[in-house]
């Protein structure tokens, strides 16, 4: 039987809507605390916990109160975190040399986690802007254009530390052409060999990031520039297939597609076309819409953030990276 055979009242779709027991039991996509990646901020100082305001509700932490949380974020079974670093000014430079030193802000999080969470997964951006003066993700030459090999020679480097330090997941988040097998190489040529690679293939140049600068501190640093040179039109999703096949190719583990809910249709054809572990990322923009209209009482909270995200499961997804995390995490473990 065909479904243009079928006809009314002998099908009546809301027959199985009428209970909730029938309702659970067709639901074809689950939401859990296992599909939740939480984005940390860290920064120095210590005992420092400081407010985001386009952000509210997430907070920069000092390493020693990024461990307190992080515990928390254990104890709620949230599977892993991603860090973000918020680079003092003085430690900003053209070359972003301390993208890789192995006693930065990042590798000290990254031991400190490990040692006291060793079962909690561990997320480590790889992309130069917030250790540029300039904010870009890459390198530039003097007419401010953002160079491709140079940028993925410190790229390898700044992975190559991540790893030593003990990251479990290093996520190329800068849109270089070729850095995902490069990373791969230096990776498997120094016995990381279980290092896996979270490609961020389909990263838009978006307008949706904007609090997520504020945070890390590249806001002021990249000014009135934009990054339209390597990250991509947000017009285009054939490309973004191109991307993904390409860094799959290289060696990556699983595929980013960023930002998230306006780029859905990005996420359902990954999936269908790749089947690889396919992730988004809700980003500080979406986080900031959502939060803004419920402290206005104009949505509700709970509802909207619990349906965005099962929006990402009906898509594809099998990890999500959202502010909401923790929240979230708290609502479905209270049901």
């Amino acid at each position: 039987m065909t479904h243009n055979t079928i006809k009314f009242p002998s099908t009546r779709m809301r027959r199985m809507r009428f209970d909730a027991f029938s309702r659970r039991l067709m639901s074809e996509n689950k939401l859990s605390v296992d599909d939740l990646i939480y984005p940390m901020f860290v920064t120095e100082e210590h005992k420092l916990k400081q407010a985001i305001p386009s952000m509210p509700g997430i907070e920069r932490f000092s390493l020693d109160l990024l461990l307190e949380e992080a515990r928390e974020l254990s104890e709620l079974g949230i599977p892993a975190i991603a860090l973000f670093p918020v680079t003092p000014l003085d430690k900003k430079s053209e070359d972003a040399a301390e993208a890789y030193n192995p006693e930065g802000l990042v590798q000290r999080s990254v031991r400190a986690l490990k040692a006291a969470f060793p079962e909690l997964g561990i997320i480590t951006d790889v992309a130069l802007d917030p250790f540029t003066s300039h904010g870009q993700d890459g390198l530039i030459n003097e007419n401010g254009y953002v160079v491709n090999d140079e940028t993925v020679a410190v790229l390898t480097r700044q992975a190559l530390s991540h790893a030593q330090a003990g990251a479990d997941i290093v996520a190329p988040s800068d849109m270089m052409d070729g850095r995902i097998g490069a990373i791969r190489d230096v990776l498997e040529q120094n016995g990381h060999i279980n290092t896996r690679i979270l490609a961020y293939s389909a990263k838009y140049a978006s307008s949706f990031y904007g609090p997520f600068r504020d945070a890390v501190g590249s806001a002021a640093n990249l000014g009135k520039s934009n990054k339209n040179s390597y990250q991509m039109d947000p017009a285009n999703s054939d490309e973004a297939l191109r991307e993904i096949q390409l860094d799959l190719e290289e060696g990556a583990d699983m595929i980013m597609i960023k930002p998230g809910m306006p780029y859905l249709d990005i996420i359902r054809r990954a999936k269908d076309q790749f089947g690889a572990p396919t992730f988004a990322y809700q980003v500080s923009g979406e986080y900031a819409m959502l939060k803004a209209a419920s402290q206005n009482g104009w949505l509700d909270e709970k509802a909207v953030v619990l349906e965005s995200l099962l929006a990402f499961k009906r898509a594809g997804c099998d990890g999500i990276l959202t502010y909401f995390a923790k929240t979230a995490a708290r609502w479905l473990k209270d049901g």
